[in-house]
């Protein structure tokens, strides 16, 4: 399904950036690995992608960083001669009530769940452009289309990627590139690792499947996205929450 297309999937060391990673490659895409201090997670990802026959490489990038987003992007050209798919993931949480949050608080989640969305897209979007084919995908959250007492920071930042890929999707379709966004209910990760039996539980009461997603079933909607199949889909939130943020 996706034979012969290169793909950039950030923050891919674990959790739900390493499943992507996985399931592309499943399907056929050459990956790049990125992460930002985890080489050893990363590594074993691409080690798992090579043993089941695909191809990846690990490639440290500070994706909230545009030269570094840049840099990425250049050295992805330049070892496999193009760019398809940009699955911008990294992302990481501060949560606190906004009372007593920081402005390092803030900041930190707003450039890494967005500011590292702006870098990668604008990095990407020349390759895709000169090629006339791009997929770029944005992994948001429920958080932010319902808000999360606690997470004003990690919500507004999956909220501002809502607004970025409505709006990068009207700017780019002339030049047949997609842009749209996967937004995950409660997976079980490092991000929600965090959160209390009681919190876990709460979160299942609320989710009309009764159950926490699997990296994997957010993975799967990437690829789908990802893939020709939805070449007529730009400008879309597709989530993947088990029913807990109903549209």
């Amino acid at each position: 399904m996706l034979e012969g297309k290169i793909a950039i999937v950030t923050g891919a060391s674990r959790g739900i950036g390493a499943a992507i990673a996985i399931d592309l490659a499943a399907h056929g895409a050459a990956v790049v690995v990125n992460h930002r201090d985890s080489a050893a997670g990363a590594d074993e990802v691409v080690k798992t992608i090579c043993d089941a026959g695909g191809t990846a490489v690990a490639l440290q990038a500070d994706v909230s960083l545009l030269a570094d987003a840049q840099r990425l992007v250049k050295e992805t050209v330049d070892r496999f001669g193009r760019l398809d798919i940009v699955v911008n993931n990294a992302g990481t949480t501060r949560d606190m009530l906004l009372l007593m949050m920081s402005e390092d608080d803030w900041d930190v989640v707003l450039r890494t769940n967005l500011k590292s969305a702006y870098n990668c897209s604008k990095a990407a979007l020349r390759p895709m452009f000169k090629q006339r084919y791009g997929r770029i995908i944005n992994i948001t959250s429920v958080s932010g289309l319902a808000g999360q007492a606690g997470q004003s920071n990690y919500s507004a930042s999956k909220a501002g990627l809502i607004g970025f890929t409505k709006a990068l999707a009207k700017e780019v379709g002339a030049r047949n590139v997609t842009v749209n966004a996967v937004a995950p209910g409660f997976v079980p990760t490092v991000l929600t690792s965090a959160l209390t039996e009681e919190q876990k539980n709460a979160a299942i009461a609320l989710t009309p499947l009764g159950r926490f997603a699997k990296p994997e079933e957010i993975a799967y909607a990437v690829t789908f996205l990802a893939s020709d199949r939805a070449g007529f889909i730009t400008g879309q939130v597709l989530s993947v929450d088990g029913g807990l943020v109903m549209q």
